[in-house]
């Protein structure tokens, strides 16, 4: 049995009734349980975890990631009208800020606060700073302040300070613990450029886009297989041999997507623009082909860039990245072996059943056994991004 074969249905009408399911898990389940259960009223933040029963886990660090994914959620449920709780999230904004940024003196921000509001981890780490970055870019979106508007840049410009890598690129974290480069954090930093570019116009945004487009062309596409790879050295040659590298197929969805923002939004031309659109393709094809179980539909954690699946467990953020290109690829015309509502509504119940009540299970084993016992609230930033479309939120030409 092929994926198109399992999960394809005849008509359209599963398909608008599929919309109106996933409006109401969005707006009736799962925002208001991560806004309500999921937020702290005393501290102004928000849980890191659920247990399956719906209560805090209560955890020696609130990770600033967490935050700032939890907030830029709440900012795009109230721009899409499907849940307002942007009150909530622009004060626990404020609360961030405060919390978090040069709390310990220097610049930048903390890593993670302990539940004395002291910092409990006072490294700066490149991923959380970007997802503080996209943080303020929504919030933009949503207020057009300007005070979100001078943070955001003064946080840009601490990034360029504190993490620029002496040939190319970022360090991961300062100070570092390994001398390793990774793809992931530069990705989340192009995201927020890409939100902030949108927001605000400035210049300054678009710059560091080109420069990261740049380093994606030079360094982490594998020349040879075509494929992002995971990690590389501290010059940008790839960890591991020929054949041996890490490759994320959620990553490859990711990436496409992404790159798909960069050319609607900065509209490049001439040598910036050569071979784009040919990337975007390889990186679908390429995840849904050799990264996806074929019964299923579901994507696997990690292959090769040799397509050899070597970690064939399931986490619930692939998925929604496969479920979001799925979308804008239905939205543009584009007709694909598997349909976005119909992978959506086995992704409902296999990831986020009705007993949850609007949480998730994050991750499976190979045989279909949950790897945890809690709801990580990390989750809702990459679930919602697919959800909103696939409740009928239409992307800007085909992305958005």
């Amino acid at each position: 049995m092929t994926v198109s074969d399992k999960l394809s249905f005849s008509t359209d009408t599963k398909s608008a009734g599929s919309g109106e399911v996933w409006r109401d898990w969005l707006s009736a389940r799962a925002l208001p349980l991560w806004s309500v259960a999921g937020f702290d009223r005393k501290r102004n933040l928000y849980h890191e975890r659920l247990n399956w029963d719906g209560c805090p886990v209560p955890m020696s660090g609130l990770r600033l990631m967490v935050q700032a994914r939890q907030i830029s959620t709440y900012c795009r449920a109230t721009l899409d009208g499907f849940y307002d709780a942007s009150a909530q999230a622009l004060q626990c904004l404020d609360v961030v800020e405060r919390a978090y940024h040069g709390s310990d003196g220097d610049a930048g921000w903390v890593f993670s606060l302990a539940p004395n509001g002291k910092p409990a981890d006072s490294r700066r780490d490149l991923y959380a700073h970007a997802f503080i970055l996209f943080a303020y870019g929504w919030a933009i979106r949503l207020t057009g302040e300007e005070r979100y508007r001078k943070i955001a840049r003064q946080t840009a410009e601490e990034v360029e300070r504190i993490f620029a890598a002496p040939d190319t690129g970022y360090l991961d974290a300062v100070p570092s613990t390994d001398s390793l480069r990774r793809q992931n954090p530069h990705m989340h930093l192009l995201e927020a450029y890409l939100v902030l570019f949108e927001a605000t116009g400035d210049e300054y945004y678009l710059d560091r886009l080109r420069g990261l487009m740049t380093l994606t062309r030079n360094h982490l596409l594998d020349r040879r297989s075509g494929l992002l790879l995971e990690f590389f050295d501290s010059s940008w040659k790839p960890l591991e041999p020929a054949s041996r590298n890490r490759v994320e197929p959620g990553h490859l969805f990711e990436w496409a997507w992404l790159i798909g923002e960069y050319e609607r939004l900065v509209s490049p031309s001439g040598e910036d623009m050569v071979g784009l659109r040919d990337v975007t393709e390889r990186l679908f094809r390429s995840g849904l082909s050799l990264g996806t179980d074929p019964k299923t539909g579901f994507v696997f954690d990690a292959m090769t860039e040799d397509g050899v699946v070597f970690e064939r467990m399931t986490r619930i953020w692939p998925q929604t990245e496969l479920l979001r290109l799925l979308c804008t690829h239905h939205v543009s015309g584009k007709r694909e072996s598997i349909s976005a509502h119909d992978l959506g509504t086995t992704f409902l119940a296999r990831f986020a059943p009705s007993r949850l009540a609007g949480g998730w299970i994050d991750r499976f084993d190979e045989v279909g056994s949950p790897l945890v016992d809690y709801m990580p609230a990390s989750s809702l930033y990459h679930i919602y991004g697919a959800a909103r479309l696939l409740a009928g939120c239409v992307p800007e030409t085909g992305h958005g």
